[in-house]
């Protein structure tokens, strides 16, 4: 008799993760130069969405890499099936990152990188045209060749068709290719697989995705790492100062503060 799948359990799936500093074998060398990866404590997730948010540098994207590689996903990208590499630059963050998990297990999980989707394509294509591949690759996403598609295009298939319930993803910058329109389609999808027992983790720049209501924010910054309200932080309050006057922001922004903007 064929053994029966267990059935999926819903999140939450990871509890926490912290700087363990007896594994730290180079404090000096990168990525422990950034503040906010010196100063790791603990991470504490929620249930359904955390948000790491920063400037470019930060160290969002290096803590969100050592997740995924510690939690055995290929640090450019894919599923735990996917152990391509394209280029080996990923830090050594995961070999002292604990992640705590739950005793759930998810029935699926994903790490996207923007910057590294396009090998992840690559590699869909490649597998989906291997003789013992098993199966179509493609059809999980759409069924359509990802590299046929536009970038937004692209991205948007895997959210609405490779992502399942009951499963952990984590995020780089998933904004990069979609459209104004397309991020508020990203949060319908988002909130629908978080109904069905999903938790992500995601590095954004997005103050469109960051409007998620159920969701924890940790800010990365020159002090550390901390939590922040929506409300405060930077993408937050610099999108709402300039949409609330435009033309006074871009005569600040251009030093012709008493000149009138051509529109």
């Amino acid at each position: 008799m064929p053994r029966r799948k267990p059935t999926p359990t819903p999140g939450p799936f990871l509890l926490h993760a912290e700087l363990l500093p007896d594994r730290v074998a180079h404090p000096d060398r990168f990525p422990y130069t950034l503040p906010a990866v010196r100063g790791l404590g603990r991470l504490a997730f929620h249930p359904k969405v955390t948000f790491f948010v920063g400037e470019n540098g930060s160290g969002k994207s290096t803590v969100l890499e050592a997740m995924a590689v510690g939690l055995g996903l290929n640090p450019e990208g894919g599923s735990r099936n996917f152990n391509f590499n394209t280029h080996a630059s990923h830090s050594r963050l995961d070999e002292a990152l604990r992640v705590a998990k739950s005793h759930r297990h998810p029935a699926d999980s994903y790490f996207l990188r923007a910057e590294s989707y396009f090998n992840v394509a690559s590699e869909i294509e490649r597998l989906d045209k291997d003789p013992h591949g098993g199966g179509r690759i493609i059809d999980a996403y759409g069924g359509r060749s990802l590299h046929e598609q536009s970038h937004g295009e692209s991205f948007f298939a895997l959210f609405r068709n490779r992502f399942r319930g009951c499963g952990l993803y984590l995020l780089d910058e998933p904004e990069a290719a979609l459209s104004p329109t397309r991020q508020l389609q990203f949060l319908a999808t988002l909130h629908d697989y978080c109904g069905r027992g999903s938790q992500f983790v995601i590095a954004t720049h997005s103050p469109l995705i960051l409007a998620y209501p159920d969701a924890t924010i940790f800010r990365f910054g020159p002090e550390g790492i901390a939590p922040v309200a929506y409300t405060e932080t930077e993408h937050y309050l610099v999108t709402r100062g300039f949409l609330a006057n435009p033309e006074r922001a871009l005569r600040e922004l251009f030093g012709t503060d008493g000149e009138p903007v051509v529109s």
